[in-house]
């Protein structure tokens, strides 16, 4: 019985074109990339420089070693106020992470320059300050990984 299901489970999943992601690919002017950033303690440059040599890309430290150079413009993040209450008090707030990169390889241009904004919110009380700071640093942290899944697959359309 459940054999069955779960064959039927599985038919029915790849006729919908439903299939797992695999590993992304990124393209062959990428085997020795130069990640220059302005700021190389940033979340989302240590993120993004694991995910690339995850993928299989050779992170070197110059660009004269570099097969291609992935530029990073901008990374900046920060929150603002999205609600307030009838005492003028902060309940609600809206983080986001905002980053500008591009990609070449010295002759030509991969990937024009890409701006990418990625934003969440969360609802703000005063007596739970030590809770929602950690809660700021998780949804940080979550919208750096959303920003490296987006570019690691802007990149693999190349």
């Amino acid at each position: 019985m459940y054999r069955f299901a779960s064959i039927g489970i599985a038919a029915l999943l790849g006729a919908c074109g439903f299939h797992l992601q695999g590993a992304l690919a990124t393209p062959p002017e990428m085997e020795r990339t130069y990640i220059a950033a302005d700021d190389r303690h940033s979340l989302f440059y240590r993120e993004l420089r694991v995910a690339l040599d995850s993928a299989g890309v050779d992170i070197v430290d110059s660009s004269i070693d570099a097969t291609a150079t992935l530029t990073i413009s901008y990374d900046e993040t920060d929150q603002r106020v999205l609600s307030v209450s009838a005492r003028n008090v902060p309940t609600e707030y809206e983080v986001y992470y905002t980053i500008a990169y591009s990609l070449d390889n010295g002759r030509d241009n991969l990937l024009e320059t890409q701006t990418l904004t990625v934003t969440r919110d969360y609802t703000y009380d005063s007596t739970l300050v030590l809770g929602k700071g950690r809660e700021q640093e998780l949804l940080r942290q979550a919208l750096v990984d959303d920003l490296v899944r987006i570019v690691l697959k802007q990149i693999s359309a190349i």
